[in-house]
């Protein structure tokens, strides 16, 4: 066996980072991050800025032109295919995401279901999608999914509502396969997981036979995801299909943990970052090594966990353009590792939402909060952001 040596990937080469992005839109993401340094100004803007929406007030036009614009890839999928094909002239692949949420109808349920079925459809033919995205609630109902979590009996009612569930995730991940295009599921808060696990899985033992169509999310901040990682590979092991598992380190940390404290049970959620570190470079080394039958994507902002990935890789003999072995960032965040990782070889995604700009707002609020909340991120895509910006004004002839 051929030793495959780990390529020497500089995350800090800025040149390859931002080759694509014009000069003064490096600028308007660097006036975008200083605002979300400002701990006060983001949460005050996390406040207003829905409501003002609410209130309809013509903040579209700003809103559209700063936050969105950084973070989301369009407000069709017209758009979204056009930010779709940037990111692959870097050498990155799109994860489309219908960005609505907060959704409770069936009709409504409906109207998702038609968009992303005809969004994979439209993107299929591209070439520059790997995978859409799919969060369980925005086809079902949230407080069905917390019946069924509590194992309560559902009404004759409930279980027709429960079946057009099933279905729309069976059109969703047929669409999927006609278009060779993996479905991600999303997680979701630890009170409604397991029936969207449950549903996963199912979708999984129809869908992944001869490739990985449907990955699951784990959140490794939780502390029993580690174990149903595990649990999880054997249930595929014993079932004779493949694993889609998307790590990431979790989403939901604050909310978690203040509804464990009101109602008076374990957090769920670990106790410090060390131990969510832990959890999550365990995942990553456990799929590595199960990764004929495991079909991973490495979905993190962390340089330490994908620096990880690198080396395992090499030490395994693994070839970083393996099928089953994939690298993940949002749009708008850390294209330092993005594309110095797909400039070495790497399948590389960006997970790129898109919808109505009003209907998008959750999404970008949680973004901004994320930027703040994160230790050093926003510092660290500052920094980038001010060295390129330095470089090209030492060489005014390549821009």
């Amino acid at each position: 066996m051929v030793n495959v040596q780990a390529p020497e990937i500089s995350f800090d080469n800025t040149e390859i980072a931002f080759a694509r992005i014009p000069t003064r839109e490096l600028r308007r993401a660097q006036w975008l991050f200083g605002l979300m340094n400002n701990r006060w100004l983001v949460q005050a803007g996390t406040r207003m800025v829905p409501l003002m929406f609410r209130l309809r007030l013509p903040i579209k036009g700003l809103v559209k032109r700063t936050i969105y614009a950084h973070f989301c890839g369009g407000e069709n999928i017209q758009e979204f295919l056009h930010t779709a094909a940037g990111l692959a002239a870097g050498g990155v692949f799109a994860i489309l995401d219908y960005g609505v949420e907060g959704k409770e109808s069936e009709a409504e349920f409906d109207r998702t279901m038609d968009e992303i079925t005809r969004a994979i459809h439209a993107a299929g033919p591209s070439g520059t999608v790997k995978f859409a995205s799919l969060k369980v609630t925005g086809i079902a109902r949230f407080a069905l999914l917390e019946k069924k979590q509590t194992g309560a009996a559902l009404t004759p009612e409930e279980e027709t509502e429960w079946s057009r569930v099933v279905v729309r995730m069976k059109k969703i991940c047929e669409a999927a396969r006609q278009e060779s295009i993996g479905i991600m599921v999303d997680a979701e808060e630890s009170w409604i997981q397991q029936p969207v696990d449950d549903l996963t899985h199912e979708m999984m033992q129809l869908y992944n036979r001869d490739q990985a169509v449907v990955m699951n999310t784990f959140q490794l901040y939780r502390t029993d995801r580690l174990n149903f990682l595990q649990h999880s590979f054997g249930l595929a092991r014993e079932g004779n299909y493949l694993l889609g598992a998307k790590l990431v380190r979790g989403a939901y940390m604050e909310k978690e943990r203040k509804r464990a404290q009101l109602q008076g049970y374990a957090s769920p959620i670990q106790p410090d970052k060390e131990h969510s570190d832990r959890d999550y470079n365990e995942a990553v080394k456990f799929c590595l090594q199960h990764l004929e039958q495991i079909s991973v994507c490495v979905a993190s902002h962390n340089e330490g966990s994908n620096r990880l990935a690198l080396d395992l890789a090499g030490a395994m003999d693994i070839p970083l353009h393996h099928p089953h072995l994939h690298f993940s960032q949002l749009l708008g965040m850390s294209d330092n590792l993005s594309f110095n990782l797909a400039h070495a070889g790497a399948q590389v995604t960006k997970y790129v939402p898109y919808g109505p700009v009003k209907d998008v707002v959750p999404y970008l609020m949680r973004r901004a909060q994320e930027n703040t909340s994160v230790q050093g991120q926003t510092g660290r895509e500052l920094n980038l952001l001010q060295r390129e910006l330095t470089r090209r004004k030492r060489q005014p002839k390549d821009f």
